[in-house]
């Protein structure tokens, strides 16, 4: 039987959910920690400081498979953290991601995965930032263009939505202006 954690999941869609890769993301997830709410840190990057940090291979430019399990214990051990929060939790991404990541690259969707999406459920509102060509920047870790990054966006709007989601989409405003959109449309 699986449980809904009762936490937003807040999607960077550029590869994102998400929010889009290069969609300061990162800033909406900081400025609601400093707000003072729980919130996971997305999986892709953790995984990819981690591996070039032990020259490991577990990466999206080398082993995709590899880089995808990863993830999926990382979103999964990011759900398991937020189930004992008492505050409103917020995620960069989540389970579901993983899948929409595995069907952009063409490879196989692996049962397991299917049944953690089953198991590992969210609060069916997601908040997705859309491309946004004026703020995306590529770095050490985020080497797609932003070609792949729109692609990246449909994926997981696919993705969400096939699995029972209601996506919010994100207006192209301010840092600050997005998190208060957030919290306007949630229940403190």
């Amino acid at each position: 039987m699986s449980r809904r954690i009762q936490c937003l999941h807040l999607f960077n869609i550029v590869l994102f959910l998400q929010v889009a890769q290069g969609q300061a993301k990162s800033a909406i997830i900081d400025s609601m920690i400093k707000r003072g709410f729980w919130c996971s840190k997305e999986a892709g990057r953790g995984v990819i400081q981690d591996q070039v940090n032990i020259g490991g291979d577990a990466l999206p430019w080398a082993n995709q498979r590899a880089f995808a399990e990863l993830m999926l214990s990382w979103e999964m051990r990011s759900w398991h953290e937020a189930e004992g929060q008492k505050s409103l939790c917020f995620f960069d991404r989540g389970v579901p991601d993983v899948l929409g990541y595995l069907r952009l690259s063409e490879l196989t969707i692996p049962r397991h995965l299917e049944n953690a999406i089953a198991k590992f459920r969210y609060n069916r509102t997601v908040f997705i930032a859309p491309p946004w060509r004026e703020i995306y920047v590529q770095d050490a870790e985020r080497k797609q263009s932003y070609d792949v990054a729109v692609a990246t966006y449909h994926a997981m709007v696919k993705t969400y939505r096939l699995y029972d989601y209601q996506l919010i989409e994100l207006p192209c405003v301010s840092v600050e202006e997005r998190v208060d959109f957030i919290l306007s449309r949630v229940v403190l």
